[in-house]
């Protein structure tokens, strides 16, 4: 089996239409992909077709792809689209009585806080609260999710997050930051209400 290529021969072998390159592309990127459209979409179907519209989009706008980011970043950024775009199609905005109040400089001011910084590790890592740590990150905007997944799920950087989402550094920021506090306060009734225990005979 032949070494794969480096990402500067990658992109030339895809632009000269190299089968093998594609092959290698969807091989090397497929699995992170996924993964971030599961994230953003929160059902394996629309995942599957996020991740198959982004290689395709990929694959036919390979030409005008011109090496300014890495070509992971250039596939986020397809990937996200995708999924911002199909989520805009599927869900009316919404607002809740429940949401934290938001001032005119667009920060949010959360109802209500429990601190679960310092809970004990198994009680993060129970199922549940992995369950449930996950509607968390569903319930975020679409535009607040995006942002959210790439940097502090996938470990992109800010300034990878902001050229995979076509933002700048300090929109990043922004969104990262309303993100963590609506994350924070959907999760504070949900921890402060103590694990739940159930009890076997």
């Amino acid at each position: 089996m032949s070494e794969p290529y480096s990402d500067a021969e990658l992109v030339a072998r895809l632009k000269a239409g190299d089968q093998a390159a594609y092959a290698q592309l969807v091989e090397e990127h497929a699995g992170r992909i996924y993964r971030l459209a599961l994230r953003m979409m929160g059902n394996e179907a629309d995942a599957e077709d996020v991740l198959q519209e982004t290689f395709l989009n990929a694959f036919r706008s390979i030409d005008r792809f011109e090496e300014r980011s890495s070509l992971s970043t250039w596939l986020y950024r397809i990937a996200s689209n995708a999924a911002l775009m199909r989520l805009r199609r599927k869900e009316p905005e919404q607002v809740s009585v429940d949401e934290p109040l938001e001032r005119d400089d667009g920060d949010f001011i959360p109802r209500q806080f429990f601190d679960f910084c310092c809970l004990p590790e198994e009680d993060l890592l129970r199922d549940e609260a992995v369950a449930e740590m996950n509607r968390a990150v569903e319930a975020l905007p679409p535009t607040l999710r995006s942002v959210f997944v790439l940097r502090d799920i996938e470990g992109l950087s800010t300034e990878e997050t902001a050229k995979a989402l076509g933002l700048s550094v300090s929109a990043v920021k922004s969104r990262l930051m309303r993100a963590r506090l609506k994350l924070r306060e959907r999760l504070s009734h949900y921890f402060s209400q103590g694990p739940v225990i159930t009890e076997t005979r």
